[in-house]
């Protein structure tokens, strides 16, 4: 094992495991035990009782790894001695807050401790032998709220490294049943470290119950919010932190999917597309309003409604110089560098906003926020103009979308009829009915396509003649 899974009085602990271990062989009762899935292999490890002052919270679990950030001063302490008290308490602390916002307490924490305090343990934990828990890290943060002395929990095999433990981790973790799934980030956080460790990526998809498109998707979400993150930092130590984007899920997914497909007709407008469209997303604006975010929406909408503060214009294209050849080549577009400027902006603003750093001053809180809220407002102004544009967008293709499911009904209608005639089923009455109501329908259709059209095309012209002809 590696230091990092070694707490004080190890040897200690793991005397007494064994001890206990040997206790429960030699009772000759029934012995409890639980399967773990390891190297595609189940593992059938010994269940016994452990105190809980004894058992240590596994700093590398993945349950709260993106979470860490959020006290960077009490997440040093964490990573220079993780066995300590103020370490543990900060682990206590995570485990029983809310993966996006971690000054909260996490409603379904307060549901397992409930849950434990009138029904007791139902599953064991598990743990390494020098009694870090792998397994049932939360469980155990709530079985200490309530007062509990001991815990149930699985014994690991004393051989077991750290990649071993891992792995094992994430094999639980990630059962179809389990009650209490890793935040998003985590998640992320996990592929990443599988992929670190040199595992192609089917293997990883399969492990995550996912298909490969699905990893690559998640890769490049996490590349994402990483690159936003290095660029919120500004002079006074300021930063995004990887929770800032714990709630952003479905709206990353969407970026990603619209991204792909515009990037395969114009890189250019891909990238630029995706700036603003995560400029939104660090002000906060809903998943059914960044959808309305679309190519070419920084020179329609926004560039208008922006205060000549953020306003950073468009204009030709940028040329870069090849070091050493003395020649131009066309570099990023200046609306690229543009929507890259404005998201800085906003992601330092927001970055400075959230900051709890001493560094950061009062004022240069307050100038970041006023920045913040006229950039949330001259994006709300942007997509309340794109939106009304969509719906009238919407309302034009209405009718024609309307006919064309008429045309599919009226083919499939055609089908049905000569297969109700083979079989002799065909209701005359009922189908006549039905073409008169057709004609009734056809002749509305007419009056109304023919109203306002000076020079209607073929299609209306042959609608109008044709009812024309069976009037008379």
């Amino acid at each position: 094992m590696t230091s990092e899974f070694t707490p004080p009085r190890a040897a200690e602990f793991s005397e007494l495991i064994k001890k206990r271990l040997e206790e429960v062989k030699a009772s000759g009762g029934t012995r409890e035990s639980v399967t773990v899935e390891w190297n595609d292999q189940p593992l059938h490890v010994e269940v016994i009782d452990l105190p809980l002052a004894g058992l240590y919270f596994n700093p590398s679990t993945h349950r709260i790894r993106a979470q860490r950030s959020h006290d960077a001063a009490r997440n040093e302490i964490l990573e220079k001695d993780p066995y300590s008290s103020e370490g543990q308490s900060y682990l206590q602390f995570l485990l029983q807050a809310e993966p996006a916002d971690p000054n909260r307490r996490d409603p379904d924490f307060d549901k397992l401790k409930e849950s434990l305090e009138e029904f007791g343990q139902n599953e064991p934990g598990l743990v390494t032998h020098d009694g870090v828990l792998v397994n049932g890290n939360t469980r155990a943060a709530a079985l200490r709220e309530i007062g509990a002395q001991s815990m149930r929990v699985g014994i690991l095999p004393e051989s077991f490294t750290s990649a071993d433990i891992n792995a094992v981790e994430l094999s639980l973790q990630l059962r179809e049943d389990h009650r209490r799934d890793y935040s998003y980030i985590n998640r992320l956080l996990a592929m990443e470290e599988q992929a670190a460790l040199g595992r192609t990526p089917e293997a990883i998809a399969k492990v995550f119950r996912i298909k490969p498109p699905r990893y690559f998707q998640e890769r490049w979400i996490l590349s994402t919010i990483r690159d936003m993150i290095e660029r919120s930092r500004s002079g006074g130590g300021a930063t995004l932190r990887l929770v800032d984007f714990e709630d952003d899920q479905e709206k990353l997914k969407e970026l990603h999917r619209a991204y792909e497909k515009l990037a395969a007709a114009d890189p250019d407008q891909a990238e630029e597309f995706k700036e603003i469209r995560m400029a939104a997303i660090t002000l906060g604006f809903a998943k059914t309003d960044v959808r309305h975010i679309e190519d070419r929406f920084q020179d329609k909408y926004l560039e208008r409604a922006l205060p000549a503060s953020l306003n950073t214009g468009s204009g030709d294209e940028e040329a870069v110089i090849v070091p050493g050849l003395g020649v131009s080549v066309p570099g990023a577009s200046s609306a690229v560098s543009a929507a890259r400027a404005l998201n800085d902006q906003i992601l330092r603003a927001k970055a400075r906003v959230l900051s709890t750093d001493s560094a950061v001053s009062e004022s240069d809180r307050h100038s970041a926020q006023n920045l913040f809220d006229d950039a949330r407002k001259a994006f709300d102004a942007a997509i309340d103009s794109a939106g009304r544009d969509a719906r009238v967008r919407k309302r034009k293709q209405m009718a024609p979308a309307r006919l064309a499911d008429a045309c599919a009904d009226v083919d499939q209608c055609v089908v049905d009829l000569v297969q109700a005639r083979a079989s002799r089923s065909l209701d005359e009455e009922a189908f006549d009915e039905a073409v008169l109501k057709l004609r009734d329908s056809l002749r509305k259709l007419a009056q109304q396509a023919g109203r306002g059209i000076p020079n209607p095309g073929d299609g209306v012209s042959w609608l109008i003649e044709a009812v024309a002809v069976e009037g008379s």
